[in-house]
């Protein structure tokens, strides 16, 4: 007997944004990759920009506008190009940026950052060019970066120098490195409990590599015949692994795989002809996947369904004729919940700036959806880096989305205080003079002191 199968997320759509409510004026950077070239927070979105010094715009999700070069604050401090960037999940205001350097800077944006008013319109203000803390250990350029999404402060980097390496921010050490990659990474993610890291490779491989240890727990010796960029995605807590690329007639195609047994893939999925490379973008709470591609104007979005045939393809997304460079998509905490916006997709076009695409669920109701809108991962992390390095795996630590609860839950935790040079340096002067006036009125009082 035939049955139609229900989706609470089926007739899900997405408008064209209205030109006030995009980010323009960017001069972008001409570096090239396999990098998204758009990554987001809770609070703000980051670009690369041309120009010496590794020139970052930082932009405000509640201030879309124009950017001005030359008037418009940014972020540098890198003697090379940035590569890619990545915006630690338990504080939107952190950024870390690799470079063609060799370098991984840490930054924090200011409380205040404004770099348009509330008009839209560019205004003046101050840069940022000191970083909170190097990480200096790669030989070559640093392509990749990827924070873990339930420990604090660890991040992933992969570099030209055909190593993946773990890091501990908070005290700028490296907790594992693992130097057998073979090639250029094509993807790093970590899973959902942030135990494993998975690579994607030009050498065609795909390794999960433990974080801790430094070493390949397992791997697929070559997922996809075609020469296409290879991209990945952990499907939650299912078991299941999504791999993205071509076939040996460049036809674009998705794998779906259980990890338990790599040796061949549970479905394929055939896609199209075009050249761009797929990007998954998956939502781990309401099982979305939304697939894009780089050089498209178009999003397609599937639910994954943890039984045959995995992928069910949705509405017919949203489409344009304007092409994409990047694309990343916004933290939940950061969306319109009351207006049932379900994701938003940051959208970074080659001369049109950066385009918000959000895809709302059609619903009647001015109440809380609770059915479409289930916990998501909050600002307070699972473990510090410590206990994650030790052995610790939890999942991420989730809130309410209901306004009515949501600020019981997303407080973020015991942030570490990061402070620059430039900052240390002037406390350590203040108080050199401090000491200095306190032991010339002891000499003045004829007390003696060591």
């Amino acid at each position: 007997m035939f049955k139609l199968r229900t989706s609470k997320y089926r007739h899900v759509f997405c408008d064209a944004p209205k030109p006030d409510q995009t980010w323009t004026g960017f001069r972008l950077s001409t570096v090239t990759g396999d990098q998204q070239y758009i990554k987001a927070s809770g609070k703000y979105f980051c670009i690369a920009l041309a120009g010496g010094g590794g020139s970052m715009a930082i932009g405000r999700l509640d201030r879309p506008g124009r950017f001005e070069p030359g008037t418009s604050a940014i972020v540098s401090g890198h003697t090379g190009s940035v590569l890619d960037f990545d915006f630690n999940p338990f504080d939107d205001s952190m950024l870390a940026s690799a470079s063609e350097d060799t370098t991984i800077k840490i930054w924090q944006i200011p409380e205040d950052w404004e770099p348009t008013d509330e008009s839209g319109n560019a205004q003046g203000g101050t840069s940022v060019t000191e970083s909170i803390v190097d990480l200096v250990g790669h030989r070559k350029k640093v392509t990749l970066l990827r924070f873990n999404p339930t420990a604090n402060n660890v991040l992933a980097s992969t570099s030209a120098d055909h190593t993946v390496k773990v890091w501990d921010i908070e005290n700028a050490s490296e907790i594992s490195s693992f130097d057998e990659m073979g090639d250029l990474a094509q993807d790093i993610i970590w899973d959902v409990r942030g135990d494993i890291c998975a690579t994607s490779c030009k050498d065609k491989k795909v390794r999960m590599i433990d974080g801790r240890a430094g070493t390949v727990a397992t791997y697929i010796d070559q997922p996809h015949d075609g020469s296409k960029s290879v991209k990945i995605a952990y499907m939650g807590e299912t078991g299941k692994f999504l791999t993205l690329g071509a076939s040996k007639q460049s036809a674009r195609e998705i794998k779906v795989w259980d990890l338990k047994n790599l040796s061949e893939p549970l479905h394929t999925e055939k896609i199209d002809q075009a050249a761009g490379v797929l990007l998954p973008l998956y939502d781990n709470d309401t099982n979305v996947l939304y697939l894009c591609g780089k050089g498209d104007g178009q999003v397609r979005p599937f639910e994954f369904e943890d039984k045959a045939p995995f992928l069910h393809k949705m509405s017919d997304g949203y489409r344009s004729t304007k092409p994409s460079k990047g694309i990343c998509m916004v933290p939940k905490r950061a969306l319109n919940i009351m207006d049932c916006e379900s994701a938003r997709l940051l959208k970074l076009t080659n001369s049109d700036g950066v385009h918000p695409l959000s895809f709302t669920v059609p619903r009647k109701s001015d109440a809380f959806q609770d059915d479409i809108f289930p916990d998501c991962p909050c600002l307070t992390p699972a473990h510090t880096a410590e206990e994650w390095a030790a052995g610790s795996s939890k999942l991420p630590v989730t809130m309410s989305l209901d306004p009515a609860n949501a600020g019981k839950a997303a407080g973020g935790g015991k942030k570490k205080a990061f402070k620059t040079v430039g900052t240390l340096s002037k406390e350590l002067s203040e108080s050199e003079k401090r000491v200095a006036y306190l032991e010339a009125l002891l000499k003045s009082n004829s007390i003696t002191f060591d």
